[in-house]
């Protein structure tokens, strides 16, 4: 089979069978693309010449380039579901990548931010809010919910009014794999979000109803961007002490570890964020455990 028709239908296969968001798509492509690149070079055209000695010349020729250890093992993790697929699909006679190997990614801890650092990151962005700027208004009302309900800025863009449930204080969410899942939030959210809906977003609505269902929209009334919540979490977190992540995630990794750290079952926090495997939350445990280690190193007389 030519190498293009197949990486053309192992993409297709990502977004209509397995529907992968189309920022986990756009990752594969990439990695799909710079395989194809290196296949050209070798005159490779056809499936055929995918086999496991290629694919090991392929992420050399990668970490020769210095690449990092996290991004070899993604692209590792790419061929194998590639070469996977080939297989189930009977575009091959055997899984090549199977046996392929590359290094492990380095594992780092998640920024999280302190109870207090965060009261005082969203005491500030209320002042702005008091203003009664629609922008800020909103702006407080993201800030607020993600923090609150931990959930992806994906996730968060997607919600829409139908979606809220004020009485039982819940979100309904569309995560990973198009799986639909019921997130809590608290009073202040509630309190923010309540507001944002009856002061602010009927006015950004009005200039030019584009997305009449989205929770939260832009100046023009177009459905939220996630680059929009990006940028605005970035701005927000510049003047917080600490380095790693400025993104919605560090909002994500914060409240996950506050929940823990507050002593909910680990169980209870996989399903509020969505995780399909335990595994993943418990890399919050890791940091609540960081933690402990440090106050212990600085208050016990023997440590």
């Amino acid at each position: 089979m030519q190498l293009t028709d197949a990486l053309g239908g192992f993409r297709s296969y990502l977004e209509v069978e397995r529907r992968y968001s189309v920022h986990t798509r756009r990752a594969y492509s990439s990695d799909l693309a710079a395989l194809e690149e290196f296949a050209a070079q070798r005159d490779i055209v056809d499936t055929s010449g995918l086999v496991l000695e290629f694919y090991r010349d392929w992420l050399w020729h990668l970490s020769e380039q210095g690449l990092s250890k996290s991004t070899l093992a993604r692209r590792s993790a790419t061929v194998k579901s590639f070469s996977a697929w080939l297989l189930r699909s009977s575009h091959s006679g055997g899984d090549e990548a199977v046996r392929l190997r590359a290094p492990r990614p380095e594992k780092s801890l998640p920024r999280v931010l302190s109870a207090g650092a965060m009261e005082r990151l969203l005491d500030s962005a209320a002042d702005r809010a008091a203003a009664g700027g629609a922008a800020d208004i909103r702006d407080l009302a993201i800030l607020e919910l993600l923090y609150a309900s931990a959930i992806r800025v994906s996730e968060l863009v997607g919600i829409d009014v139908g979606d809220l449930d004020f009485e039982r204080r819940t979100v309904r969410v569309l995560g990973k794999g198009a799986k639909e899942r019921v997130v809590p939030f608290g009073q202040p959210a509630a309190a923010a979000v309540w507001d944002y809906l009856g002061r602010s977003r009927p006015a950004l609505v009005e200039r030019q109803p584009m997305a009449p269902s989205a929770v939260f929209v832009g100046a023009r009334g177009a459905r939220l961007g996630v680059r929009a919540v990006y940028a605005l979490v970035a701005k927000t977190l510049e003047d917080v002490p600490g380095s790693g992540p400025e993104g919605p995630h560090a909002f994500r990794h914060t409240a996950a570890t506050h929940l823990l750290d507050g002593g909910a079952d680990l169980r209870a926090v996989q399903e509020m964020l969505g995780h399909a495997s335990l595994g993943t939350t418990q890399l919050y445990t890791h940091v609540t455990t960081e933690k402990l280690r440090r106050t212990y190193a600085a208050a016990h007389p023997r440590a």
